[in-house]
């Protein structure tokens, strides 16, 4: 399990495929909330469970998953 005190706001989200998924606004219950501002947001706030972080490197948040999938399996606010 990561240690979700790494996930920094503002940090890029990417899919185990290496595809831009989104941009961190912050964590709440277990969930990453990403900006709506994100290019690939379409103006909503999405959800993805911290379950589906696999490594935090810097400035980046690594899923488990294709970015794809990810974006079939976040929810909306």
């Amino acid at each position: 399990m990561v240690d979700v005190s790494q996930i920094k706001e503002h940090a890029d989200v990417v899919g185990s495929d290496g595809a831009h998924v989104g941009t961190v606004d912050h964590v709440e219950n277990g969930e990453i909330k990403l900006t709506k501002s994100d290019r690939d947001a379409g103006g909503l706030h999405h959800f993805i469970p911290v379950d589906f972080v696999q490594a935090v490197d810097g400035g980046t948040v690594r899923l488990d998953r294709p970015a794809e999938e990810v974006r079939r399996e976040w929810s909306t606010s």
